[in-house]
């Protein structure tokens, strides 16, 4: 994906998240927006499509009633581990726990100890926000054309 900047109301709108938990999640360090910043009253932030894609999976774990702390450490282990694009990596969780699991034998492992897990599955977030992203793109396009 480009290095497109994405701004505050394009994040929330792709994400389904309130501009205040982006607010916050930025003042915490959650997530910093890392293509540019809040300089003082008036500036735009502007999100990486890396950033929208952490800020994706902290939303699907909170709304599975996974902890903020929790979460923090499942976004620093993904920081971690993220390449071009994040081939084959999944967060799972049994609502207590969070697992990476990179192999079929990892996930295997995690499933025998009898717990009920879900998965999310990075790379198919990531597949899933670029068309979101393209799709608003597009949409935006056709909107400005219309205008003129």
């Amino acid at each position: 994906m480009d290095k497109q900047g994405y701004r505050a109301p394009q994040v929330t709108d792709l994400l389904g998240i309130s501009y205040r938990q982006l607010d916050y999640w930025d003042r915490i360090g959650l997530v910093k927006p890392s293509v540019r910043g809040a300089q003082g009253s008036g500036s735009q932030r502007e999100y990486s499509f890396e950033d929208l894609l952490q800020l994706r999976v902290i939303k699907q774990l909170l709304d599975a009633g996974i902890s903020l702390q929790k979460v923090r450490k499942a976004v620093e282990y993904i920081r971690g581990h993220l390449g071009e694009q994040p081939q084959g990596l999944n967060i799972l969780s049994d609502g207590t726990h969070i697992y990476a699991a990179t192999s079929p034998d990892e996930v295997f492992d995690v499933l025998q100890k009898g717990q009920g897990v879900f998965a999310i599955a990075v790379d198919k977030v990531w597949s899933d926000l670029e068309g979101s992203v393209k799709k608003a793109a597009k949409t935006a396009k056709v909107a400005g054309a219309g205008g003129a």
